[in-house]
Protein backbone atom coordinates (compact mmCIF):
# COMPACT_ATOMS: atom_id res chain seq x y z
CA UNK A 1 0.00 0.00 0.00
CA UNK A 2 2.85 2.38 0.80
CA UNK A 3 4.37 1.67 -2.63
CA UNK A 4 1.11 2.63 -4.34
CA UNK A 5 0.79 5.71 -2.14
CA UNK A 6 4.21 6.98 -3.18
CA UNK A 7 3.21 6.86 -6.86
CA UNK A 8 -0.12 8.68 -6.58
CA UNK A 9 1.01 11.65 -8.76
CA UNK A 10 1.79 9.26 -11.60
CA UNK A 11 -1.40 7.24 -11.05
CA UNK A 12 -3.39 10.46 -11.40
CA UNK A 13 -2.36 10.38 -15.07
CA UNK A 14 -1.78 6.69 -15.80
CA UNK A 15 -5.18 5.43 -14.65
CA UNK A 16 -7.36 7.60 -16.96
CA UNK A 17 -4.84 7.16 -19.79
CA UNK A 18 -5.03 3.37 -19.63
CA UNK A 19 -8.78 3.61 -19.07
CA UNK A 20 -9.17 5.54 -22.30
CA UNK A 21 -7.22 2.96 -24.27
CA UNK A 22 -9.24 0.10 -22.76
CA UNK A 23 -12.53 1.89 -23.45
CA UNK A 24 -11.64 2.07 -27.13
CA UNK A 25 -10.68 -1.61 -27.21
CA UNK A 26 -13.95 -2.67 -25.54
CA UNK A 27 -15.85 -1.24 -28.53
CA UNK A 28 -19.24 -1.50 -26.80
CA UNK A 29 -21.07 1.20 -24.91
CA UNK A 30 -22.10 -0.53 -21.67
CA UNK A 31 -18.70 -2.01 -20.68
CA UNK A 32 -16.94 1.19 -21.80
CA UNK A 33 -19.26 3.22 -19.59
CA UNK A 34 -18.70 0.89 -16.61
CA UNK A 35 -14.95 1.30 -17.01
CA UNK A 36 -15.32 5.08 -17.36
CA UNK A 37 -17.45 5.23 -14.23
CA UNK A 38 -14.88 3.26 -12.21
CA UNK A 39 -11.98 5.41 -13.40
CA UNK A 40 -13.86 8.66 -12.79
CA UNK A 41 -14.70 7.63 -9.23
CA UNK A 42 -11.09 6.72 -8.46
CA UNK A 43 -9.72 10.10 -9.55
CA UNK A 44 -11.13 12.29 -6.75
CA UNK A 45 -9.85 9.83 -4.15
CA UNK A 46 -6.30 10.26 -5.44
CA UNK A 47 -6.75 14.04 -5.73
CA UNK A 48 -8.10 14.29 -2.18
CA UNK A 49 -5.12 12.37 -0.77
CA UNK A 50 -2.66 14.57 -2.68
CA UNK A 51 -4.39 17.79 -1.58
CA UNK A 52 -4.46 16.66 2.04
CA UNK A 53 -0.73 15.87 1.93
CA UNK A 54 0.03 19.26 0.43
CA UNK A 55 -2.04 21.13 3.02
CA UNK A 56 -0.37 19.29 5.87
CA UNK A 57 3.15 18.69 4.60
CA UNK A 58 3.91 21.11 1.78
CA UNK A 59 4.55 20.57 -1.96
CA UNK A 60 5.04 17.07 -3.38
CA UNK A 61 7.72 16.42 -6.01
CA UNK A 62 7.59 13.25 -8.12
CA UNK A 63 10.44 12.59 -10.56
CA UNK A 64 9.67 10.46 -13.61
CA UNK A 65 12.06 7.82 -14.90
CA UNK A 66 14.58 8.22 -12.11
CA UNK A 67 15.85 11.53 -13.50
CA UNK A 68 15.76 14.18 -10.76
CA UNK A 69 14.44 17.65 -11.59
CA UNK A 70 15.27 19.94 -13.29
CA UNK A 71 16.85 17.49 -15.78
CA UNK A 72 13.96 15.05 -15.82
CA UNK A 73 10.21 15.61 -16.00
CA UNK A 74 8.71 16.41 -12.62
CA UNK A 75 5.13 16.11 -11.42
CA UNK A 76 4.77 18.70 -8.70
CA UNK A 77 1.73 19.22 -6.50
CA UNK A 78 1.33 22.34 -4.40
CA UNK A 79 -1.72 24.00 -2.90
CA UNK A 80 -2.61 25.69 -6.22
CA UNK A 81 -2.73 22.68 -8.51
CA UNK A 82 -3.88 20.37 -5.72
CA UNK A 83 -6.94 22.62 -5.52
CA UNK A 84 -7.52 22.40 -9.30
CA UNK A 85 -6.90 18.63 -9.45
CA UNK A 86 -9.59 18.16 -6.83
CA UNK A 87 -12.00 20.34 -8.82
CA UNK A 88 -11.52 18.52 -12.15
CA UNK A 89 -11.68 15.00 -10.75
CA UNK A 90 -14.67 15.71 -8.50
CA UNK A 91 -16.71 17.28 -11.30
CA UNK A 92 -15.94 14.30 -13.53
CA UNK A 93 -16.98 11.83 -10.81
CA UNK A 94 -20.26 13.61 -10.05
CA UNK A 95 -21.47 14.05 -13.62
CA UNK A 96 -20.39 10.75 -15.21
CA UNK A 97 -23.55 8.76 -14.22
CA UNK A 98 -25.55 11.23 -16.35
CA UNK A 99 -23.59 10.16 -19.42
CA UNK A 100 -25.00 6.65 -19.82
CA UNK A 101 -28.44 7.57 -21.18
CA UNK A 102 -27.53 10.98 -22.58
CA UNK A 103 -24.61 9.70 -24.65
CA UNK A 104 -26.58 6.67 -25.86
CA UNK A 105 -29.28 9.02 -27.18
CA UNK A 106 -27.11 11.74 -28.72
CA UNK A 107 -24.01 9.86 -29.87
CA UNK A 108 -25.42 6.45 -30.78
CA UNK A 109 -24.46 2.96 -29.71
CA UNK A 110 -21.79 2.44 -32.37
CA UNK A 111 -19.76 5.45 -31.21
CA UNK A 112 -20.32 5.27 -27.45
CA UNK A 113 -17.06 3.49 -26.65
CA UNK A 114 -15.14 5.98 -28.77
CA UNK A 115 -16.85 8.83 -26.92
CA UNK A 116 -15.82 7.45 -23.51
CA UNK A 117 -12.29 6.89 -24.80
CA UNK A 118 -12.09 10.55 -25.83
CA UNK A 119 -13.51 11.70 -22.50
CA UNK A 120 -10.89 9.77 -20.55
CA UNK A 121 -8.13 11.06 -22.81
CA UNK A 122 -9.42 14.59 -22.29
CA UNK A 123 -9.47 13.99 -18.53
CA UNK A 124 -5.89 12.70 -18.76
CA UNK A 125 -4.80 15.83 -20.59
CA UNK A 126 -6.50 18.21 -18.16
CA UNK A 127 -5.08 16.45 -15.11
CA UNK A 128 -1.66 16.32 -16.80
CA UNK A 129 -1.59 20.06 -17.52
CA UNK A 130 -2.45 20.66 -13.89
CA UNK A 131 0.02 18.31 -12.22
CA UNK A 132 3.12 18.63 -14.38
CA UNK A 133 5.99 20.85 -13.30
CA UNK A 134 7.46 20.99 -16.81
CA UNK A 135 6.43 23.80 -19.18
CA UNK A 136 6.79 21.74 -22.37
CA UNK A 137 5.10 18.72 -20.80
CA UNK A 138 2.17 21.06 -20.05
CA UNK A 139 1.98 21.79 -23.80
CA UNK A 140 1.88 18.06 -24.58
CA UNK A 141 -0.96 17.46 -22.14
CA UNK A 142 -2.73 20.60 -23.37
CA UNK A 143 -2.75 19.14 -26.87
CA UNK A 144 -3.90 15.73 -25.62
CA UNK A 145 -6.92 17.39 -24.02
CA UNK A 146 -7.52 19.65 -27.03
CA UNK A 147 -7.39 16.86 -29.61
CA UNK A 148 -9.79 14.80 -27.52
CA UNK A 149 -12.08 17.80 -27.16
CA UNK A 150 -12.25 18.30 -30.92
CA UNK A 151 -13.53 14.75 -31.29
CA UNK A 152 -16.01 15.07 -28.42
CA UNK A 153 -17.51 18.16 -30.06
CA UNK A 154 -17.54 16.62 -33.54
CA UNK A 155 -19.50 13.59 -32.27
CA UNK A 156 -22.59 15.78 -31.93
CA UNK A 157 -25.37 14.77 -34.32
CA UNK A 158 -25.94 18.31 -35.59
CA UNK A 159 -23.75 18.90 -38.65
CA UNK A 160 -22.83 22.28 -37.19
CA UNK A 161 -20.84 20.35 -34.59
CA UNK A 162 -18.23 19.62 -37.27
CA UNK A 163 -17.91 23.32 -38.05
CA UNK A 164 -17.64 24.13 -34.34
CA UNK A 165 -14.94 21.47 -33.86
CA UNK A 166 -13.00 22.75 -36.88
CA UNK A 167 -13.18 26.35 -35.65
CA UNK A 168 -11.95 25.24 -32.22
CA UNK A 169 -9.15 23.28 -33.89
CA UNK A 170 -7.97 26.38 -35.78
CA UNK A 171 -8.15 28.65 -32.74
CA UNK A 172 -6.62 26.01 -30.49
CA UNK A 173 -3.72 25.49 -32.90
CA UNK A 174 -3.02 29.22 -32.97
CA UNK A 175 -3.10 29.30 -29.17
CA UNK A 176 -0.76 26.31 -28.94
CA UNK A 177 1.66 27.98 -31.35
CA UNK A 178 1.79 31.14 -29.25
CA UNK A 179 2.32 29.00 -26.14
CA UNK A 180 5.23 27.08 -27.67
CA UNK A 181 6.90 30.29 -28.84
CA UNK A 182 6.60 31.70 -25.32
CA UNK A 183 8.08 28.55 -23.79
CA UNK A 184 10.86 28.68 -26.41
CA UNK A 185 11.74 32.21 -25.28
CA UNK A 186 11.89 31.04 -21.68
CA UNK A 187 14.09 28.09 -22.61
CA UNK A 188 16.51 30.40 -24.42
CA UNK A 189 16.62 32.67 -21.38
CA UNK A 190 16.99 29.98 -18.72
CA UNK A 191 18.13 26.75 -20.39
CA UNK A 192 15.44 24.92 -18.42
CA UNK A 193 11.86 23.71 -18.89
CA UNK A 194 11.21 22.87 -15.23
CA UNK A 195 8.89 25.55 -13.88
CA UNK A 196 10.49 25.85 -10.45
CA UNK A 197 13.99 25.96 -11.89
CA UNK A 198 12.85 28.37 -14.61
CA UNK A 199 11.43 30.76 -12.01
CA UNK A 200 14.63 30.67 -9.95
CA UNK A 201 16.79 31.42 -12.98
CA UNK A 202 14.54 34.25 -14.14
CA UNK A 203 14.68 35.79 -10.66
CA UNK A 204 18.48 35.86 -10.87
CA UNK A 205 18.56 37.13 -14.48
CA UNK A 206 20.29 40.46 -15.23
CA UNK A 207 18.07 43.54 -15.98
CA UNK A 208 18.91 43.50 -19.71
CA UNK A 209 16.91 40.27 -20.05
CA UNK A 210 13.69 41.97 -18.94
CA UNK A 211 12.52 42.79 -22.48
CA UNK A 212 12.87 39.16 -23.57
CA UNK A 213 10.93 38.09 -20.48
CA UNK A 214 8.13 40.50 -21.37
CA UNK A 215 8.04 39.07 -24.91
CA UNK A 216 7.74 35.55 -23.51
CA UNK A 217 5.01 36.71 -21.15
CA UNK A 218 3.09 38.28 -24.05
CA UNK A 219 3.21 35.13 -26.19
CA UNK A 220 2.17 32.90 -23.30
CA UNK A 221 -0.65 35.20 -22.21
CA UNK A 222 -2.15 35.37 -25.70
CA UNK A 223 -1.75 31.62 -26.30
CA UNK A 224 -3.35 30.60 -23.02
CA UNK A 225 -6.06 33.27 -23.37
CA UNK A 226 -7.13 31.61 -26.63
CA UNK A 227 -7.47 28.33 -24.76
CA UNK A 228 -9.47 29.84 -21.91
CA UNK A 229 -11.67 31.92 -24.29
CA UNK A 230 -10.89 35.31 -22.80
CA UNK A 231 -12.83 38.00 -24.67
CA UNK A 232 -12.25 38.79 -27.57
CA UNK A 233 -10.41 35.49 -28.21
CA UNK A 234 -13.57 33.51 -27.61
CA UNK A 235 -15.09 32.82 -31.03
CA UNK A 236 -14.65 29.04 -30.76
CA UNK A 237 -16.57 28.62 -27.51
CA UNK A 238 -20.27 29.39 -28.27
CA UNK A 239 -20.47 26.95 -31.18
CA UNK A 240 -18.48 24.29 -29.33
CA UNK A 241 -20.81 24.37 -26.33
CA UNK A 242 -23.98 24.68 -28.38
CA UNK A 243 -23.47 21.77 -30.79
CA UNK A 244 -21.42 19.26 -28.81
CA UNK A 245 -23.30 16.34 -27.22
CA UNK A 246 -24.96 17.55 -24.01
CA UNK A 247 -22.72 15.61 -21.66
CA UNK A 248 -19.55 16.78 -23.43
CA UNK A 249 -20.74 20.36 -23.00
CA UNK A 250 -21.26 19.77 -19.28
CA UNK A 251 -17.76 18.40 -18.79
CA UNK A 252 -15.97 20.96 -20.95
CA UNK A 253 -17.79 23.97 -19.48
CA UNK A 254 -16.92 22.86 -15.96
CA UNK A 255 -13.27 21.93 -16.46
CA UNK A 256 -11.44 22.89 -19.66
CA UNK A 257 -11.40 26.67 -19.32
CA UNK A 258 -10.62 26.32 -15.60
CA UNK A 259 -7.43 24.40 -16.38
CA UNK A 260 -6.36 27.06 -18.88
CA UNK A 261 -6.93 29.75 -16.24
CA UNK A 262 -4.85 27.70 -13.81
CA UNK A 263 -2.01 27.55 -16.35
CA UNK A 264 -2.11 31.32 -16.85
CA UNK A 265 -2.08 31.89 -13.09
CA UNK A 266 0.87 29.51 -12.77
CA UNK A 267 2.94 31.46 -15.27
CA UNK A 268 1.89 34.90 -14.09
CA UNK A 269 2.47 34.38 -10.38
CA UNK A 270 4.81 31.42 -9.91
CA UNK A 271 7.22 32.15 -12.79
CA UNK A 272 7.04 35.72 -14.10
CA UNK A 273 5.83 37.22 -10.83
CA UNK A 274 9.09 36.24 -9.16
CA UNK A 275 11.23 37.94 -11.82
CA UNK A 276 9.13 40.91 -12.99
CA UNK A 277 7.37 43.72 -11.17
CA UNK A 278 3.89 43.75 -12.71
CA UNK A 279 3.32 47.30 -11.51
CA UNK A 280 5.55 48.54 -14.33
CA UNK A 281 3.69 46.54 -17.01
CA UNK A 282 0.28 47.19 -18.62
CA UNK A 283 -0.85 43.58 -18.19
CA UNK A 284 -3.03 44.37 -15.16
CA UNK A 285 -4.90 47.11 -17.01
CA UNK A 286 -5.33 44.87 -20.06
CA UNK A 287 -6.74 41.99 -17.99
CA UNK A 288 -9.13 44.31 -16.15
CA UNK A 289 -10.37 45.90 -19.38
CA UNK A 290 -10.93 42.57 -21.15
CA UNK A 291 -12.59 41.05 -18.07
CA UNK A 292 -15.06 43.93 -17.77
CA UNK A 293 -15.77 43.76 -21.50
CA UNK A 294 -16.49 40.03 -21.19
CA UNK A 295 -18.76 40.56 -18.19
CA UNK A 296 -20.95 43.03 -20.08
CA UNK A 297 -20.77 42.15 -23.77
CA UNK A 298 -21.15 38.39 -23.33
CA UNK A 299 -23.99 38.82 -20.84
CA UNK A 300 -25.85 41.18 -23.18
CA UNK A 301 -25.45 38.74 -26.08
CA UNK A 302 -26.75 35.93 -23.84
CA UNK A 303 -29.97 37.86 -23.26
CA UNK A 304 -30.86 37.62 -26.97
CA UNK A 305 -30.15 33.91 -27.48
CA UNK A 306 -33.01 31.50 -28.22
CA UNK A 307 -30.84 28.37 -28.10
CA UNK A 308 -30.36 27.83 -24.37
CA UNK A 309 -27.00 26.11 -24.81
CA UNK A 310 -25.69 29.14 -26.69
CA UNK A 311 -27.14 31.35 -23.98
CA UNK A 312 -25.21 29.49 -21.29
CA UNK A 313 -22.11 29.48 -23.50
CA UNK A 314 -22.13 33.29 -23.60
CA UNK A 315 -22.85 33.25 -19.88
CA UNK A 316 -19.66 31.21 -19.45
CA UNK A 317 -17.70 33.88 -21.31
CA UNK A 318 -19.01 36.45 -18.84
CA UNK A 319 -18.11 34.22 -15.90
CA UNK A 320 -14.59 33.79 -17.26
CA UNK A 321 -14.48 37.58 -17.07
CA UNK A 322 -15.18 37.40 -13.33
CA UNK A 323 -12.39 34.88 -12.80
CA UNK A 324 -9.91 36.98 -14.75
CA UNK A 325 -11.10 40.08 -12.91
CA UNK A 326 -9.87 38.55 -9.66
CA UNK A 327 -6.46 37.98 -11.23
CA UNK A 328 -6.41 41.57 -12.46
CA UNK A 329 -7.34 42.96 -9.03
CA UNK A 330 -4.38 41.02 -7.73
CA UNK A 331 -4.76 41.42 -3.96
CA UNK A 332 -5.65 38.71 -1.44
CA UNK A 333 -9.44 39.17 -1.53
CA UNK A 334 -9.63 39.72 -5.28
CA UNK A 335 -7.47 36.72 -6.15
CA UNK A 336 -9.41 34.59 -3.67
CA UNK A 337 -12.63 35.62 -5.42
CA UNK A 338 -11.26 34.72 -8.84
CA UNK A 339 -9.97 31.36 -7.64
CA UNK A 340 -13.07 30.37 -5.68
CA UNK A 341 -15.13 31.21 -8.75
CA UNK A 342 -13.28 28.44 -10.57
CA UNK A 343 -15.03 26.01 -8.24
CA UNK A 344 -18.33 27.80 -7.88
CA UNK A 345 -18.80 28.36 -11.60
CA UNK A 346 -17.88 24.74 -12.35
CA UNK A 347 -20.65 23.54 -10.03
CA UNK A 348 -23.27 26.02 -11.19
CA UNK A 349 -22.63 25.82 -14.91
CA UNK A 350 -22.42 22.01 -14.83
CA UNK A 351 -25.83 21.96 -13.12
CA UNK A 352 -27.32 24.32 -15.71
CA UNK A 353 -26.02 22.30 -18.65
CA UNK A 354 -27.15 19.04 -16.99
CA UNK A 355 -30.63 20.52 -16.77
CA UNK A 356 -30.53 21.34 -20.49
CA UNK A 357 -29.27 17.83 -21.20
CA UNK A 358 -32.27 16.49 -19.31
CA UNK A 359 -34.60 18.70 -21.35
CA UNK A 360 -33.07 17.45 -24.58
CA UNK A 361 -33.37 13.85 -23.37
CA UNK A 362 -37.09 14.26 -22.72
CA UNK A 363 -38.33 16.68 -25.42
CA UNK A 364 -35.52 16.78 -27.99
CA UNK A 365 -34.99 20.54 -27.93
CA UNK A 366 -33.37 23.30 -25.87
CA UNK A 367 -34.90 26.25 -27.71
CA UNK A 368 -36.49 28.80 -25.41
CA UNK A 369 -39.68 29.15 -27.44
CA UNK A 370 -40.34 25.40 -27.21
CA UNK A 371 -40.12 24.82 -23.45
CA UNK A 372 -43.20 26.75 -22.30
CA UNK A 373 -44.56 25.27 -19.07
CA UNK A 374 -41.79 22.67 -18.77
CA UNK A 375 -41.29 23.57 -15.11
CA UNK A 376 -44.64 22.03 -14.20
CA UNK A 377 -43.78 18.84 -16.09
CA UNK A 378 -40.13 18.52 -14.97
CA UNK A 379 -40.21 20.27 -11.57
CA UNK A 380 -37.05 18.76 -10.10
CA UNK A 381 -35.01 19.44 -13.22
CA UNK A 382 -36.15 23.02 -13.60
CA UNK A 383 -36.03 23.61 -9.86
CA UNK A 384 -32.34 22.69 -9.94
CA UNK A 385 -31.94 25.00 -12.95
CA UNK A 386 -33.44 27.86 -10.95
CA UNK A 387 -31.08 27.24 -8.00
CA UNK A 388 -28.00 27.14 -10.22
CA UNK A 389 -29.27 30.16 -12.16
CA UNK A 390 -29.60 32.13 -8.93
CA UNK A 391 -26.00 31.17 -8.23
CA UNK A 392 -24.89 32.56 -11.59
CA UNK A 393 -26.69 35.81 -10.76
CA UNK A 394 -24.91 35.95 -7.41
CA UNK A 395 -27.93 35.74 -5.13
CA UNK A 396 -27.07 35.71 -1.39
CA UNK A 397 -27.11 32.17 -0.03
CA UNK A 398 -25.56 30.70 -3.17
CA UNK A 399 -21.95 29.97 -4.10
CA UNK A 400 -21.99 32.66 -6.78
CA UNK A 401 -22.55 35.35 -4.14
CA UNK A 402 -19.39 34.29 -2.31
CA UNK A 403 -17.27 34.76 -5.44
CA UNK A 404 -18.66 38.21 -6.15
CA UNK A 405 -18.37 39.23 -2.50
CA UNK A 406 -14.65 38.52 -2.49
CA UNK A 407 -14.22 40.33 -5.81
CA UNK A 408 -16.06 43.36 -4.42
CA UNK A 409 -13.97 43.36 -1.26
CA UNK A 410 -10.81 43.13 -3.34
CA UNK A 411 -11.93 46.06 -5.48
CA UNK A 412 -12.77 48.12 -2.40
CA UNK A 413 -9.35 47.34 -0.91
CA UNK A 414 -7.89 48.88 -4.06
CA UNK A 415 -10.20 51.87 -3.76
CA UNK A 416 -11.94 50.94 -7.03
CA UNK A 417 -15.55 51.81 -6.18
CA UNK A 418 -16.49 51.95 -9.85
CA UNK A 419 -15.50 48.29 -10.22
CA UNK A 420 -17.95 47.30 -7.47
CA UNK A 421 -20.68 49.19 -9.32
CA UNK A 422 -19.80 47.34 -12.55
CA UNK A 423 -19.95 44.00 -10.71
CA UNK A 424 -23.48 44.77 -9.53
CA UNK A 425 -24.68 46.00 -12.94
CA UNK A 426 -23.24 43.00 -14.79
CA UNK A 427 -24.96 40.69 -12.30
CA UNK A 428 -28.25 42.42 -13.01
CA UNK A 429 -27.85 41.63 -16.71
CA UNK A 430 -27.62 37.94 -15.84
CA UNK A 431 -31.02 38.31 -14.14
CA UNK A 432 -32.45 39.01 -17.60
CA UNK A 433 -31.28 35.86 -19.37
CA UNK A 434 -31.86 33.53 -16.42
CA UNK A 435 -35.20 35.23 -15.80
CA UNK A 436 -36.31 34.64 -19.40
CA UNK A 437 -35.91 30.89 -18.92
CA UNK A 438 -37.66 30.88 -15.53
CA UNK A 439 -40.57 32.90 -16.91
CA UNK A 440 -40.98 30.62 -19.92
CA UNK A 441 -40.63 27.39 -17.93
CA UNK A 442 -42.85 28.22 -14.97
CA UNK A 443 -45.26 31.00 -15.90
CA UNK A 444 -46.37 30.13 -19.44
CA UNK A 445 -49.13 27.64 -20.38
CA UNK A 446 -47.83 24.14 -21.03
CA UNK A 447 -46.89 23.74 -24.69
CA UNK A 448 -48.11 20.72 -26.65
CA UNK A 449 -44.58 19.39 -27.25
CA UNK A 450 -43.85 19.22 -23.50
CA UNK A 451 -47.22 17.85 -22.37
CA UNK A 452 -45.87 14.32 -21.89
CA UNK A 453 -42.50 15.33 -20.45
CA UNK A 454 -41.32 14.25 -17.01
CA UNK A 455 -38.15 14.38 -14.97
CA UNK A 456 -35.33 12.16 -16.29
CA UNK A 457 -34.29 8.85 -14.72
CA UNK A 458 -32.52 8.91 -11.36
CA UNK A 459 -29.06 8.32 -12.89
CA UNK A 460 -29.47 11.62 -14.74
CA UNK A 461 -31.37 13.50 -12.07
CA UNK A 462 -29.10 12.71 -9.12
CA UNK A 463 -25.94 14.46 -10.44
CA UNK A 464 -28.06 17.53 -11.22
CA UNK A 465 -29.56 17.62 -7.72
CA UNK A 466 -26.15 17.11 -6.10
CA UNK A 467 -24.67 20.08 -7.95
CA UNK A 468 -27.71 22.26 -7.21
CA UNK A 469 -27.45 21.35 -3.53
CA UNK A 470 -23.72 22.10 -3.60
CA UNK A 471 -24.50 25.54 -5.06
CA UNK A 472 -26.47 26.32 -1.90
CA UNK A 473 -24.21 24.50 0.55
CA UNK A 474 -21.04 26.25 -0.58
CA UNK A 475 -22.88 29.54 -0.45
CA UNK A 476 -23.28 29.00 3.29
CA UNK A 477 -20.26 26.93 4.37
CA UNK A 478 -17.23 28.30 2.52
CA UNK A 479 -14.45 26.62 4.50
CA UNK A 480 -13.67 24.04 1.82
CA UNK A 481 -13.90 26.37 -1.19
CA UNK A 482 -13.10 29.95 -0.19
CA UNK A 483 -10.92 28.72 2.66
CA UNK A 484 -8.57 26.78 0.40
CA UNK A 485 -8.78 29.47 -2.30
CA UNK A 486 -7.59 32.03 0.26
CA UNK A 487 -4.63 29.78 1.10
CA UNK A 488 -3.84 29.47 -2.60
CA UNK A 489 -4.04 33.26 -3.07
CA UNK A 490 -1.75 33.84 -0.09
CA UNK A 491 0.71 31.30 -1.49
CA UNK A 492 0.74 32.98 -4.91
CA UNK A 493 1.02 36.55 -3.61
CA UNK A 494 3.75 35.59 -1.14
CA UNK A 495 6.14 34.79 -3.98
CA UNK A 496 5.70 38.01 -5.97
CA UNK A 497 8.59 40.35 -6.46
Amino acid sequence: MELVSSHLPALQIVIPLLGGLLAALLRRGVPAFALTLAVSWIMPVISAVLLDRVLTGGPISYALGGWPPPWGIEYRVDVLNGFVLMLISTIGAVIVPFARRSVALEVGERREAWFYCMYLMCLTGLLGVTITGDAFNAFVFLEVSSLSTYVLIALGRDRRALVAAFRYLIMGTIGATFYVIGVGFLYLLTGSLNMVDMAARLAAAPPEMARAMVAALAFLTVGISLKLALFPLHSWLPGAYAYAPSWATVFLSATATKVAIYLLVRFLFSIFGIALDFRGLPIVEILLALSIAAMFIASIIAVYQNNLKRMLAYSSLAQIGYMMLGIGIGNLAGLTGGLVHLVNHAMMKAALFLALGSLFYRIGTVRLAEIAGIGRKMPLTMGAFVVAGLGIIGTPGTAGFISKWYLAVGALDRGWWILVFLLVVSSLISVLYIGRVIEMAWFRPVAIQVAEAKDPPLSMLLPLLILAAATVYFGIDTRLTAGIAAQVAEFLLGGLR
